[in-house]
This record gives C-alpha cells, sequence and structure tokens, in this order.
C-alpha cells in the first residue's frame, strides 16, 4: 500500500478490531447526513468525519487551502451552508460560483464580518476560516449544530491555543519541529510524531488526545477539475 501516499511514511498500522456477534446491533456508524468522507485509510476503508453536533464543535486543520476547499465542497454537497470567513476571497470565488448552481450554499465574507447565521438541526452551517497563520478571535463561533473550521498554513503564536481548544485536529505535513510541538499539544506517540514531517500531499492525520487515523484524499473528477490535485502548499 506504500505507493498509495506519495512521499514517506503511512504512519503506523492499526490492528483489526474484533466486535461478538451479539454486539452488532449496538454499532452505530458515522455516515449520514452529519458526516462526510475526508479520505480512505492505508487500506482503502472511507474514513468519515461527523461536523455537525447538538454541541459546539471546533475543527483546526494544520494544511493547506486544497483540502479545507474539498470539506467545504463536501459539506455543501451533503447540505449543510458554508460560511467562508476569509481575506482572500479571489481563491475562494471559482469555487462558490461553482458550488451554487444558482444556490447560495456557499458564502464569502471579510475577516470579522460574518454574520448570525441561524443553524439549526435540519440547516447545519459550517464556517471555515479562511484568516491566515494569526486568525483573529471569531465574531461567529461554534454552536449547535454550527462546526467552525479553522484552517492554519502552519503553526504560530496563536496556534497552540486553537490545538488545545479543538473538537478534533487535522495535520498535514509540517517541519520536523512543528510535529514536535503539535506531538506535544496533542499526546502523539513519537513514531506519529516522526510521520508528521513525511506525509504526501492530500494525506491527514485526524487526531484528538484518544484517536487517530490517517485518511488520503482522493478527489473526484468533480473536484480535481475545479481545484486540482492535491497540494499542501497554496
Amino acid at each position: 500500500m506504500a505507493d498509495r501516499w506519495t512521499r514517506g511514511l503511512t504512519g503506523p498500522r492499526r490492528t483489526e478490531h474484533g466486535v461478538p456477534v451479539e454486539q452488532l446491533a449496538a454499532l452505530s456508524l458515522p455516515i449520514g447526513d452529519d458526516g462526510v468522507v475526508v479520505g480512505d485509510d492505508a487500506e482503502g476503508r472511507p474514513q468519515v468525519v461527523g461536523f455537525h453536533h447538538p454541541s459546539p464543535y471546533d475543527v483546526v486543520l494544520v494544511g493547506g487551502l486544497w483540502t479545507a476547499q474539498v470539506l467545504a465542497l463536501r459539506l455543501a454537497g451533503a447540505g449543510a451552508r458554508v460560511a467562508v470567513e476569509t481575506g482572500r476571497a479571489p481563491v475562494w470565488t471559482n469555487l462558490v460560483q461553482a458550488a451554487g448552481a444558482g444556490q447560495e450554499c456557499i458564502s464569502l465574507y471579510d475577516v470579522g464580518r460574518v454574520p448570525p447565521m441561524g443553524p439549526t438541526v435540519s440547516s447545519p452551517v459550517l464556517v471555515v476560516r479562511d484568516c491566515g497563520m494569526r486568525p483573529p478571535r471569531g465574531r461567529v463561533a461554534s454552536m449547535p449544530w454550527q462546526s467552525v473550521l479553522t484552517l492554519l498554513p502552519y503553526l504560530s503564536p496563536v496556534a497552540p491555543r486553537l490545538l488545545r481548544s479543538a473538537s478534533l485536529v487535522g495535520v498535514q505535513r509540517v517541519s520536523p519541529d512543528e510535529a514536535q510541538q503539535i506531538g506535544r499539544i496533542m499526546q502523539l506517540p513519537p513514531q506519529e510524531v516522526q510521520a508528521l514531517s513525511t506525509l504526501g500531499d492530500g494525506v491527514t492525520l485526524w487526531c484528538t488526545r484518544r484517536e487517530r487515523q490517517y485518511a488520503l484524499t482522493q478527489p473526484t473528477d468533480a473536484e480535481s477539475g475545479l481545484l486540482g490535485s492535491p497540494r499542501r502548499l497554496d
């Protein structure tokens, strides 16, 4: 499977887990209106992240614009309203126009100008904060059925605060020094820390302090036609 990961390590393998037959009925998978496929694991299995919750949910992505835009497209396609708070509107304009199809499913706002979105269980919202290395404190915060995805191209002095308070963190290829800092904050084992500086384009480690999973995001034909190939750097 190594050829599926375009550069370096894929991260440590996970062992299989068995569940007694009598417990199968108690299992539920996070697939449905509240989840989107963020990529495949090393065995080719889809990895789904649920962004919509009845409580505030903050996600931090230390990575590239390409991945944030794919997530915005997929969540809009799943029925969410997406508000993009950005200081570089031109890099989002084509995506907004292509995704709209006559409807405003993705909207652009200047930094600090996102209005109250009125999220509900039937009309969830994702706020994407593309505000650079030092994003100001958001005017619109996460709340029930409104998640916030903050994109950080690299670590900055505000990053530790954001990582510590996040419900979910996605990490793409970073420098060894940044990997060490992220590892301390997210309590990653040494092998995970080493892998972070060698990940290929499109590979993300999605993690909390208890769970970790690598995912390779593979664009659909429509996504690659609009956004191009996976890339870490903009």
